[in-house]
């Protein structure tokens, strides 16, 4: 699950602009929500400026230099251990949409990233207040759909591994429906969409669970099943647990006016022809 924090700033006066381009940061900006982020903002018209931890190593940007073509987008420098570093990169802009989080991969706690990610938006409110900030929360669930960033993102192969078979993902996906109760799932469009949403809405406010589809791992594999024939589903679950144990509501979200654009099939339909289109999936 990601928590992206999105700090506003002057959203009255911004609305009463006509012509003045909007200026949004994007920290995060490699990774798989964040870059799609950036897409969507320039494709909306906004000059974005975009943290990475090192603009000079083309391989980890390259597909954000890409994007240069649809707008204005500069790369800053900046890390999340470096007190200050984001300063530049913040000044002087509208919205700041913060998905950037810190990542121990040797840790051998698989639940630190959850917690520290509970902890940090916690910090955030409690700082927001103290400081006067206008801050909103927007909580996707499982992302699926096509990604732009070099390698497969984790929850792509996770959310696909009863069709790659994919044994260690498979665990990790019965491991989320035991820890969260479900399998929840989003558009990774759909996410973008929400996050923007919440920034330009002047009503919106407070936490946003985005979230499209709640489904469980035996529904998944059946509907998986019909829709992709060709493939070799995982079926056999043994006495893994049949039924949902909670859902994650989009309700406010929803009555704040967002609408999703993907369901179920589209989701899953996009993310095969990605698969199969970086060669981790067989035609």
């Amino acid at each position: 699950m990601v928590t992206a924090l999105i700090f506003v700033g002057g959203r009255t006066e911004m609305a009463t602009a006509t012509m003045e381009r909007k200026r949004a940061c994007v920290t995060g900006a490699t990774g798989y929500v964040g870059s799609m982020l950036v897409k969507s903002l320039l494709e909306k018209g906004y000059a974005v400026n975009a943290t990475v931890r090192d603009p000079a190593n083309s391989k980890k940007v390259s597909h954000l230099l890409n994007l240069q073509v649809l707008g204005v987008l500069k790369l800053f420098k900046a890390d999340l251990t470096e007190e200050g570093s984001f300063d530049d990169a913040i000044n002087g802009c509208d919205f700041v949409f913060h998905v950037a989080t810190p990542v121990n991969f040797e840790s051998e706690d698989q639940e630190g990233y959850g917690v520290s990610k509970t902890l940090s938006e916690k910090e955030a409110w409690k700082f927001a207040k103290e400081n006067n900030l206008d801050i909103i929360t927007v909580v996707p669930v499982g992302i699926l759909g096509p990604s732009i960033t070099p390698e497969a993102p984790g929850s792509v192969q996770m959310l696909l591994s009863l069709l790659t078979g994919n044994e260690i993902m498979v665990n990790i996906l019965k491991s989320l429906q035991l820890i969260s109760g479900s399998i929840s799932l989003v558009h990774v469009e759909d996410v973008c969409r929400a996050h923007i949403f919440a920034a330009e809405n002047e009503s919106a406010s407070g936490r946003y669970i985005c979230c499209a589809v709640n489904t469980c791992v035996r529904e998944l594999s059946k509907f998986l099943s019909k829709r992709y024939p060709q493939y070799n589903v995982i079926t056999d679950f043994g006495d893994f647990p049949a039924n949902l144990k909670s859902i994650f509501s989009s309700d406010k979200l929803i009555k704040a006016g967002f609408s999703y654009k993907y369901g179920i099939e589209e989701m899953y339909d996009e993310s095969v022809e990605y698969l199969r289109a970086v060669g981790m999936l067989a035609n």
